[in-house]
């Protein structure tokens, strides 16, 4: 088979100008959440309404979004440090950046799984997100059950030994 012929249905396009690192921005986010002091550590999907505003050279990958519940947000956390290799988080000790969950990384790639309550033209209203105003958004996937849902594991609270191996 070959991947890159086009198919019946899709429509090819030059690439924009307009990339970081070789990605393409789709759009951009808007939150409620100004400074990452405002942001939860964690978004919850009955947190606040968001947008994310498709540009609108993206505007006919929308077709069909309006069917899902849930969708995949990447997002690039431009505001983010990315020289850090290690890092002491909230609870103290020192970890390397890889071992955390952190917004500062090599390459700041986010995903967070939200709520769809909307299509607004090319504007997507969610709930779930925890980014700052203005994110650039690298891409969207529907979130789809039957492709990735995984057994769920015991709650990662503490005692759970789940989050924790030991080394050696």
């Amino acid at each position: 088979m070959d991947w890159q012929a086009t198919r019946p249905g899709e429509t090819e396009a030059p690439l924009p100008d307009r990339a970081d690192a070789r990605l393409v921005f789709i759009g951009r986010i808007r939150t409620p959440f100004a400074t990452r002091d405002d942001c939860p550590r964690q978004g919850r999907q009955d947190g606040p309404l968001c947008r994310v505003e498709i540009d609108a050279y993206w505007h006919a990958a929308l077709k069909g979004i309006e069917a899902f519940a849930e969708l995949d947000l990447l997002y690039w956390m431009h505001e983010a440090r990315r020289d850090l290799l290690t890092q002491t988080p909230r609870g103290g000790g020192t970890l390397g950046t890889f071992a955390l969950r952190s917004p500062v990384r090599p390459n700041p790639i986010a995903l967070s799984r939200v709520k769809l309550e909307s299509v607004e033209g090319a504007t997507l209203l969610v709930r779930g997100l925890d980014c700052l105003d203005g994110t650039p958004l690298l891409d969207i996937k529907p979130h789809r059950c039957s492709q990735s849902q995984v057994p769920s594991p015991p709650s990662c609270g503490e005692g759970s030994g789940i989050g924790r191996r030991t080394i050696g």
